[in-house]
């Protein structure tokens, strides 16, 4: 991310959506196909000029009626380990007796679901207000836990029939604001900074509400005894730095700086001088902000720009903390070499990012796509180790941090839920969905062994002359510490 979720952290994130769009047609029905229904779609006022449209808008929901609907649900799914309450006041109930409750509270819901059948329909009903659930925690052990019993086609026709019954004659409902719909050459600079921005430029504030006190957007460390996500924050920040072995005058690029709790850190507590690079204008605002009250301004450099853009110059060590999710496979051999060039011999690299672990699992669908992470790209751990040793780095120490990072996630959704007005304030109820549904799905990757993260220390080994010595110009200085060398835990 940074979040690493990072999601395809988000990755995870979708992963959590998509079955629970597909679980979905337990409440619209209609997803698993696509409808071409034009009555119940609105599609009829497409391209048809404003006349019809004012037309539809002018019947709202005429003629919706659920009963279609209900009927198949229930003939459909005959075992039902949740409710669903419709704006009419009629209800499916749970065959099980409990479970979570599926709220729908117009025909605008099934209409989403008819314009994008699927993740994505499903999700913009979702995003935009038009279903909610009792108890997200729920709804997300219910993904884990139920099985829907495979339909034939002739059973989603059937739905798919039912749905466009409920969602009446009115007008395509518009996309959530919140959306956005990614264009370009996927993994170009121009299209991976406004996938980033999207992410991140939600406002400083916001992420303030559920970040620890040094805005730290990446997986803290529990394991090592913290108690509190303050504590657990900065023990993963000392740790990168041990890791480095960072010293007094050491040079150090930070990719994916965030708002610069680890340029900071190094700063502050080892002496280094750091270059912190994001994507994101309000995150270098911030972060130059906070290193002139900690009195850091002569040691820590903000930059707005590209990893890809860094040339000409060489640094002591290189930390990437949850930016390797955003590079994707078609960039990650360019982004490795890239580092190599710009490390000293000698120097280490400590690269922290999301992986996914099942080879066999699908790619994100379209609601991480459109709302939590564009583009993002969470690769396997083989991978991007391939990518490492391609561009002349030796891998010296690899070690897994999951359950911090399901643990970190914990902590951060209750922060988001214990101030929820205020973040609905800034960001607006559309995001603040989004969000909350993220943080947990994406935490359930991690529990359910979806996704992981990894930090991979690696080491640009020294010149070599022709005599296979190595080159006297290299400092043994920049070795790790040999408490973190490729034999320890």
């Amino acid at each position: 991310m940074k979040m690493s979720r990072q999601c395809r952290a988000l990755s995870q994130t979708c992963q959590a959506t998509k079955p629970s769009i597909r679980n979905g047609t337990t409440v619209t029905s209609p997803v698993m196909i696509r409808s071409r229904v034009s009555f119940a779609t609105g599609s009829m006022s497409v391209g048809r000029g404003a006349a019809m449209g004012g037309i539809l808008n002018f019947f709202p929901m005429a003629f919706a009626t659920t009963a279609p609907l209900r009927r198949e649900i229930e003939r459909s799914l005959p075992d039902r380990p949740f409710s669903v309450e419709f704006w009419d006041g009629s209800r499916i109930p749970s065959t099980s007796g409990n479970g979570p409750l599926f709220t729908v509270h117009s025909s605008r819901a099934a209409a989403h679901a008819l314009r994008a059948p699927g993740q994505l329909g499903l999700g913009r009903a979702y995003v935009a207000g038009e279903i909610e659930v009792d108890d997200m925690d729920a709804v997300i052990a219910l993904l884990d836990s139920w099985q829907p019993p495979p339909l034939e086609r002739s059973d989603r026709l059937r739905l798919a029939l039912a749905a466009a019954r409920a969602a009446g004659i009115t007008a395509p409902p518009p996309r959530p604001a919140s959306e956005l719909r990614p264009s370009g050459r996927r993994h170009s600079r121009e299209r991976d900074a406004r996938a980033v921005r999207h992410h991140y430029d939600v406002s400083n504030e916001f992420f303030s509400l559920f970040l620890d006190e040094s805005m730290t957007y990446s997986c803290a460390v529990f394991s090592r005894g913290a108690k509190t996500l303050e504590e657990a924050q900065e023990q993963k920040l000392e740790m990168v730095c041990a890791k480095l072995g960072l010293k007094e005058g050491d040079r150090v690029l930070d990719v994916g700086c965030g708002w610069g709790s680890f340029a900071l850190h190094a700063a502050g507590r080892h002496g280094a001088n750091v270059v912190g690079i994001t994507l994101s204008e309000p995150q270098a605002k911030e972060a130059r902000r906070r290193a002139e009250e900690a009195g850091l301004a002569d040691r820590v450099e903000i930059r707005v720009m590209d990893y890809r853009e860094l040339t000409g110059e060489r640094f002591d060590a290189i930390a990437s903390i949850g930016m390797v999710e955003h590079v994707g496979e078609e960039r990650i051999d360019e982004y490795a070499a890239t580092l190599a060039r710009l490390l000293e011999p000698g120097g280490q690299l400590l690269n922290h990012g999301i992986a996914r672990l099942r080879h066999s699992d699908p790619d994100a669908g379209p609601f991480s796509e459109r709302y939590v992470f564009p583009d993002a790209d969470p690769l396997h751990l083989s991978r991007v180790i391939m990518a490492l040793e391609r561009a002349g780095f030796v891998p010296r120490h690899v070690e897994d941090l999951r359950a911090d990072y399901a643990q970190t996630l914990r902590h951060w959704a209750s922060r988001l839920d214990e101030n929820l007005d205020r973040a609905i304030a800034i960001a607006g109820p559309e995001r603040v969905r989004v969000w909350r549904l993220y943080l947990r799905a994406a935490r359930n990757g991690f529990e359910t062994g979806f996704t992981s993260i990894f930090q991979v220390r690696c080491e640009m080994p020294a010149r070599v002359s022709y005599t296979g010595k190595p080159s006297s110009t290299v400092s043994s200085t920049h070795s790790a510490p040999a408490a973190l060398s490729s034999s320890a835990p």
